[in-house]
């Protein structure tokens, strides 16, 4: 069955495309432009095939759609900016099959401007083809949020911007099927910076509440009683939670690439959230040290190691440096998470703790990262001998918190 869509990189951001796609009766096309993160179940992966769902055996298969996606990772790279490596590569891929009337869309989440900076000027070189005349170019920022049931691509409206008018309404017709509400922002670059918006403003948020969890614990105050009577101020307040630091793969975005522009509040954002892992290392061994134990000999039990909970996913999570530095500090480390059989630490292998509640009762310290829902928080709360609890899952006097 030839595919109308085909989605260029199968990481976080294009396999709930694709699942989304195939929902709504599109065969699909999946290809990868590297080692991306992104899994299903085996239940999952027969439902996409029987839907018209099938890996890229070629590139010149992308030749053969209506519709291209790009999809592919931007991770942070050595210098702080976005690399943009895997975007060029889908770029060249498709430039060189591209036909005309083709509707192209870049998903990854890219500063402001590259859509026509950037990808335009590498479709057009490869195929001697003109963006908004004889292909559409549009924008629309990813919203994803792994493991939400209540939020679907169906169900999340869908911002697009195209280089034309054009160009927006082809995208629109697209996602038109995938989707409820369709947005249309004026132009490339407000839904690219739509994208900026929407990160920058979770991460700057968890850095308010991480600050608050500081202060509150110094202040002898349960930062997790003040959030939950403040959000029942029915305006001006959204929730957030702090934690041992913050994971995904929508990385914040400070503009620190392009020229006289700077966000200096993504930029303190960043500062405090980056401290929070070394800051639940500080709380472990005060902690250790109150019930007149060391860090230096401790067993410390890491409890969830991935970024969300429920996922198996590790992009970003805060429990590498936990781990090393609570090993700088002379710990024996191990872990226990039902979505993670194995787990290395600076490519050394990290003893993984098959009997839980045994673990528990053994180690001197117990840390809670993630909250998987198969965890009994109340019965662990119970067997450990010191539990501390960052996501301020477990219930109330149970265990000290963050």
């Amino acid at each position: 069955m030839p595919a109308d869509l085909a989605v260029i990189g199968l990481g976080p951001f294009g396999l709930p495309l694709a699942q989304a796609a195939v929902a709504a009766g599109i065969p699909t096309l999946g290809y990868r432009t590297g080692p991306e993160q992104g899994s299903l179940s085996p239940a999952e992966l027969r439902r996409m095939l029987s839907g018209g769902f099938r890996h890229a055996t070629s590139p010149a298969e992308l030749g053969r759609v209506r519709t291209a996606v790009i999809c592919a990772p931007t991770p942070r790279g050595a210098d702080g900016k976005l690399d943009l490596g895997q975007v060029e590569a889908a770029a060249r891929a498709l430039a060189a099959r591209l036909r005309p009337h083709t509707t192209v869309i870049l998903e990854s989440p890219v500063p402001p401007g590259t859509t026509e900076e950037f990808l335009c000027p590498l479709l057009e070189e490869g195929s001697g083809l003109q963006a908004g005349r004889d292909f559409h170019l549009a924008y629309s920022p990813s919203r994803v949020d792994p493991g939400n049931r209540a939020f679907t691509p169906a169900n999340i409206p869908k911002v697009i911007g195209g280089l034309t008018s054009a160009c927006t309404e082809s995208a629109a017709a697209f996602y038109g099927r995938l989707t409820d509400k369709v947005v249309r922002a004026r132009g490339l670059r407000e839904a690219e910076t739509v994208q900026l918006l929407e990160t920058n403003f979770r991460h700057v948020n968890i850095a308010l509440v991480n600050e608050m969890a500081v202060l509150c614990n110094h202040l002898g105050v349960d930062v997790w009683d003040v959030i939950r009577c403040a959000e029942t101020k029915p305006f001006g307040f959204e929730a957030f939670r702090p934690g041992p630091g913050v994971g995904g793969h929508a990385v914040p975005q400070d503009l620190a690439g392009l020229p006289g522009r700077t966000l200096r509040m993504v930029e303190l954002a960043q500062q405090v959230n980056s401290q929070m892992p070394r800051y639940v290392v500080q709380r472990a061994a005060a902690l250790l040290n109150e019930h007149g134990k060391s860090a230096r000999g401790a067993r410390v039990l890491l409890l969830g190691v991935t970024y969300k909970p429920d996922l198996a996913d590790q992009q970003g999570t805060p429990a590498p440096e936990i781990a090393v530095r609570l090993m700088e500090l002379g710990a024996s480390i191990s872990y226990h998470d039902p979505h993670v059989p194995s787990w290395s630490v600076q490519d050394r292998p990290v003893p993984r703790a098959d009997a839980l509640y045994e673990a528990a009762a053994e180690a001197d310290l117990t840390i809670l990262l993630q909250q998987h829902r198969t965890y009994d928080l109340q019965g662990l709360s119970v067997k450990a001998q010191l539990l501390l609890d960052t996501r301020g899952a477990v219930p109330t006097g149970a265990a000290h918190r963050l």
